[in-house]
């Protein structure tokens, strides 16, 4: 990147900015600083969506917005490509997109501008950023270099990956993914992805069913197709774009059953847990009702507890129960 002085005016646009995206002043409050800087009469924001591996227009200001599907048409073209490969700004209409810029931004008042992909400082790619001027050659020689700069910020305003989570967020350890209701996955910024999750096929309906109940989160353990057991935890999330779309986050982490359990005590404790009486449990697990006590006798010995109420208890409040996957 070119080398650029910065400026008291800059470095005050630049905070502001950063203070914008963090806080709840989003696209336009972050822009509106960086127009102190920058000579910039248009903008828009366009996110990339590895959910489906497209591009869609998010934010647009200073001209009416552009047409819906220019924003995948324009990340397909070969400069922009060289352009995110080498993570450098391209100045529009750039050879090889002059068509684009006639069909699809001149209608609009867009005469001159530039392109910016959107990096994370991680090195995620979350969208671009396109730049207008109604004057050719209107935007300063550093203005490449000063977007450059401050990309790594704005690239927050277009990933759609982040998820709105309780203070508590994922816990320290755990892998997680998350769903929206509609049961498309995505990943969770700053966390390492589960594979356990992604593989299984009834998790999505699992966490829709969180999401239209009334928990705000749970906890449970889960036996994975492979026969690991995981410590999962599930948080209620919004998901997308400033978490406005419902979701949930569920994590795990591999374990051993707590306690000793065997995997048909836990079976057991889980139906005590939603209420079921011993002769309910035998018919539901296929076995005798002198089995289920003797499971229950373990359990409580186990547990340390005397009662079926403290041992329901003790197994919601740590989460001993199996989960109860479609």
């Amino acid at each position: 990147m070119d080398q650029i002085t910065l400026s008291t005016l800059h470095l005050r646009a630049f905070t502001e900015v950063g203070f914008q995206v963090a806080g709840p002043g989003g696209a336009r409050a972050a822009m509106g600083a960086l127009r102190r800087v920058i000579p910039v009469e248009a903008y828009e924001f366009v996110a990339f969506d590895p959910a489906t591996g497209r591009h869609r227009s998010l934010v647009a200001d200073g001209y009416p917005r552009v047409d819906g599907d220019a924003a995948e048409e324009y990340a397909r073209l070969d400069p922009y490509r060289r352009a995110r490969r080498a993570r450098e700004p391209l100045a529009m209409p750039a050879p090889g997109t002059e068509r684009w810029f006639r069909r699809h931004w001149e209608p609009y008042g867009w005469r001159a501008g530039l392109t910016t992909p959107l990096f994370l400082a991680e090195g995620r790619y979350t969208g671009l950023l396109h730049l207008s001027s109604r004057t050719p050659g209107a935007f300063p020689d550093d203005t490449g270099a000063l977007i450059a700069a401050v990309s790594p910020t704005l690239a927050h305003l277009t990933d759609l990956t982040r998820c709105v989570i309780d203070q508590g967020g994922v816990p320290p350890g755990f892998r997680a993914t998350a769903f929206d209701r509609t049961g498309t996955r995505r990943d969770v910024a700053g966390t390492e992805p589960s594979p356990a999750v992604t593989a299984e096929p009834g998790m999505a309906a699992f966490a829709r069913a969180f999401i239209d109940s009334r928990e705000l989160s749970a906890r449970g353990l889960w036996q994975d197709r492979s026969g690991q057991w995981r410590e999962v935890r599930v948080i209620r999330a919004g998901v997308g774009l400033q978490g406005a779309i419902q979701g949930a986050v569920v994590a795990e982490r591999p374990c051993s059953p707590p306690y000793e359990l065997t995997g048909r005590e836990i079976d057991v404790l889980t139906r005590v847990a939603a209420g079921d009486s011993n002769p309910q449990i035998a018919a539901a697990l296929v076995l005798s009702v002198r089995t289920v006590t003797t499971h229950l006798e373990h359990i409580f010995a186990k547990l340390g507890c005397d009662s079926r109420t403290r041992v329901t208890t003790k197994a919601l409040a740590e989460g001993l129960c199996r989960l109860d996957l479609p």
